[in-house]
């Protein structure tokens, strides 16, 4: 379990949030959605122990399983070393990674789709394979809390898309707590559970994705009209999608 009670985080004068309480048991997901400069980033940073509090607690595992938002690299780095390096707390200042240590990288690549990816340098990867290998990187660790900070935010829509599925495959597991920011509410429709708010007033609401994620919610949220649509699926079903009603010429 993650989570923060009555917990505050100030900058000076600036209260990012007050009194903020929530838990994500392990078996959960939840997505975190908020305007830019809300304190989306600064909340993870929070709960991972990483920001101090002004007030409150927090509550999580010693490890937690943490893929930041920006994964570049210059290191000259094999990506399966990249994933080794999820081991460190286990292996101490000084320790050397074992045949068990590399074992569990390995399989964390395999659970990620990328045990291609293992021996190629982690420079020159393309943003999606990197973040197949920082996700394995946060799974190698063994934690079951993973945290991601905007998730698909440098990637295409075709790796926008496999990343949300491999999410939603590591929720269904129920095996660990997951929580992620995004800008978009389609991802929490794709990948989490429940939804926490963080609105531009100040103040946070948070709950099940069929209370939370809906026009009314999300058009004070964004300050943008926002509407369902029905969708065409994969397979040929139909699904919805929740999107802003941009202002714009009808098309014809």
């Amino acid at each position: 379990m993650i989570g923060l009670d009555k917990a505050s985080v100030a900058f000076g004068s600036r209260t990012l949030f007050k009194d903020i309480s929530f838990s994500v048991p392990v078996g959960r997901s939840m997505a975190i959605l908020g305007p830019n400069g809300r304190g989306k980033t600064t909340l993870l940073r929070a709960l991972l122990g990483f920001q101090p509090l002004a007030s409150g607690k927090r509550h999580a595992p010693k490890v937690a399983g943490y893929v930041p938002q920006h994964g570049a690299s210059q290191a000259r780095l094999s990506d399966l070393d990249v994933v080794v390096m999820g081991r460190a707390v286990q292996l101490g200042l000084f320790g050397q990674p074992s045949a068990a240590d590399r074992e569990a990288a390995e399989a964390a690549l395999v659970q990620v789709g990328a045990c291609s990816l293992a021996n190629l340098r982690y420079d020159r990867m393309s943003g999606g394979q990197r973040q197949m290998v920082l996700i394995a990187r946060a799974l190698a660790t063994g934690s079951p809390v993973l945290v991601f900070d905007e998730p698909t935010s440098a990637l295409d829509l075709g790796n926008q898309a496999k990343t949300l599925e491999l999410l939603d495959t590591l929720r269904l597991r129920r095996h660990f707590a997951i929580i992620f920011t995004t800008h978009d509410p389609n991802h929490a429709l794709a990948a989490a559970d429940d939804v926490l708010l963080m609105m531009p007033g100040g103040g946070e609401i948070h709950g099940p994705v069929s209370q939370m994620i809906a026009p009314d919610k999300l058009s004070e949220l964004y300050g943008v009209p926002m509407r369902w649509v029905e969708v065409n699926g994969p397979t040929g079903e139909t699904r919805r999608a929740i999107l802003p009603a941009f202002s714009g010429t009808e098309a014809a």
